[in-house]
């Protein structure tokens, strides 16, 4: 009985601990002033899906399939460099449970793809997108939420019931850096 009594007070002792190191770079930013941070939740997906569209057109049919299945969308932009160190890290960690789909680096920046398989070859339960080094490309600071900003890093977290051969489109829609790398891929 005094050793479950142990256990346990060492149980409740070790939840905060163990609430810490699940907490995601998403969540541990989302009210940080130094990133833009954008979370679309499933009800959006389910809003966009039931939008008119011309379900004769194959492409149109195909784009909106794809969007019902994502479940989440999140993603992070930050030009703290402290930030995108962090980021960085955790990518590094995160990326031993996931699969590199790809990898692209120019002149001190990276680019990298990874993904969670899913039900079949051409589909994944997560693709996780990680940008770093951009701001060496880039000769001006964009304007993001009303605030001018240089973009350091960008972390980008899809999931859901994902397509392959449809990611690029959507990544090419929503203007994310680096997504045409989807498309030369397949």
């Amino acid at each position: 009985m005094k050793t479950r009594l142990i256990v346990f007070v060492m149980a409740i002792m070790l939840m905060p601990l163990a609430g810490m190191a699940q907490k995601n770079i998403f969540d541990k930013y989302s009210d940080d002033p130094n990133v833009t941070y954008v979370n679309i939740k499933p009800k959006m997906f389910q809003m966009i899906a039931k939008v008119g569209v011309d379900t004769s057109d194959p492409e149109a049919k195909a784009f909106m399939d794809m969007v019902k299945s994502i479940t989440s969308f999140k993603t992070i932009v930050t030009d703290n460099k402290d930030i995108s160190s962090d980021i960085s890290k955790w990518v590094k960690s995160r990326s031993s449970s996931l699969e590199e789909l790809m990898e692209v680096r120019d002149d001190g920046s990276e680019v990298k793809f990874y993904v969670k398989e899913g039900r079949d070859a051409d589909h994944v339960e997560e693709l996780l997108i990680f940008v770093n080094g951009i701001d060496k490309h880039m000769d001006d600071k964009i304007q993001i939420n009303g605030k001018e900003r240089k973009i350091e890093t960008v972390v980008v977290s899809f999931t859901g019931d994902i397509d392959l051969n449809e990611i690029s489109k959507l990544t090419d829609k929503m203007n994310i850096p680096a997504g045409e790398h989807l498309e030369k891929n397949k």
